[in-house]
């Protein structure tokens, strides 16, 4: 019995000794078993150049259109074709506008024709009076008709004169030299007066066109890197006052004297933009607290889960959300207005499946 008892007793210490073994190997997996994530730390924005990419432009582009309505019958220029000032670009079909000025060249004559008659019958008016052989009354009449017949044939003149400027307008002419950048206008078609049918690019001056996101103001200087390899300094000229609701940009331009003659209108060039790139506060999204600057962050680090965006920053190895407000997102970067700090490191993949509180481990990118 005694031999019994003694078994048992090694056997439950036994077991005791083996379940030590395994629970101390289980805490040390859970220690491993943290999950690693990629880090990376946020860029400031202000004091850095804005890269973006500009388009070169006229300085003036002014849409065509006729000045009175009808049926396109010829085109004279098609798109991306210089032009000289005065030169026919478009004719309408003249017929209605040619029947117009004959009319008014007909009531033109019937005009002066009851102007003569009326001057007429008041000078004979006037040699009757003179004698007494009629009463002031009649002449005072006859000197008002002779004034209403005068003021017709006038009315005749000016409606004369406009019947032939609107025929002058069935031919389009260029209001000075360019280029054609868009034509649309085609023989058949028929168009409203002031209808654009064509845009001219005037010669002289060209700009740099670019959108910069929405909340950034235009930087006053920058610079345009050209094919070749070298570079044109651009100088803001004007911005628009509000926001594109489309694309969310604000559209810009830039003076650029220097760019080579041989740089077709179009062109895409690179631009940074330097100077204060501070993004301005957007009333439609306010800034997530108080102390918040622009940052740029990997596309990745963004979690737009139904919290809202956000980032994740890892602190003593665990991580907590830091609500952001994007401005500008592109295929590598975002731009950002966040509460955060140099020295921060935050999660750049893999955002969509971590929680406030995860202790996690931490690789730098």
């Amino acid at each position: 019995m005694e031999r019994l008892r003694v078994s048992i007793v090694a056997v439950a210490l036994l077991a005791t000794a083996l379940l030590g073994c395994q629970r101390a190997p289980e805490r040390a997996t859970s220690a491993d078993e943290r999950p690693w994530v990629v880090t990376a730390a946020p860029r400031p924005l202000g004091g850095q150049a804005l890269g973006l990419s500009g388009t070169v432009r006229a300085r003036i582009e002014a849409p065509l259109a006729f000045q009175v309505g009808g049926r396109i019958v010829k085109r004279h220029a098609d798109a991306g074709q210089a032009v000289r000032a005065g030169q026919v670009l478009f004719e309408l079909d003249a017929a209605d506008l040619e029947q117009a000025v004959r009319a008014a060249q007909a009531d033109l004559a019937a005009a002066e024709t009851a102007a003569r008659t009326a001057q007429a019958d008041l000078d004979r008016v006037r040699a009757l009076q003179a004698q007494s052989f009629v009463s002031a009354q009649a002449l005072e009449r006859a000197q008002l008709s002779a004034r209403e017949a005068a003021s017709r044939r006038d009315a005749a003149q000016a409606r004369l004169a406009q019947a032939r400027n609107n025929r002058g307008y069935a031919a389009l002419r260029a209001p000075a030299d360019g280029v054609l950048t868009d034509v649309t206008g085609q023989p058949g078609q028929v168009v409203a007066a002031g209808q654009s049918v064509a845009t001219l690019a005037q010669a002289g001056g060209r700009e740099v066109e670019v959108q910069l996101p929405d909340g950034v103001m235009p930087p006053p200087r920058g610079e345009a890197q050209l094919p070749g390899g070298h570079s044109v300094a651009l100088t803001l000229r004007e911005a628009a006052p509000v926001v594109d609701p489309l694309g969310r940009t604000r559209r810009a331009r830039y003076r650029a004297p220097d760019l080579p003659a041989e740089l077709p209108l179009g062109s895409v060039v690179a631009v940074r933009l330097a100077g204060p790139n501070a993004p301005t506060s957007a009333p439609t999204a306010p800034a997530p607290e108080a102390g918040a600057a622009a940052w740029v962050v990997p596309v990745g680090a963004l979690d737009e889960r139904a919290e809202g965006p956000r980032v994740w920053r890892v602190r003593e190895g665990k991580l907590e959300a830091v609500p952001v407000r994007v401005l500008r997102v592109d295929d590598r970067q975002a731009l950002v207005v966040a509460p955060l700090a140099p020295q921060d490191r935050i999660v750049a993949l893999g955002t969509h499946l971590l929680q406030p509180g995860m202790a996690v481990r931490e690789r730098a990118s």
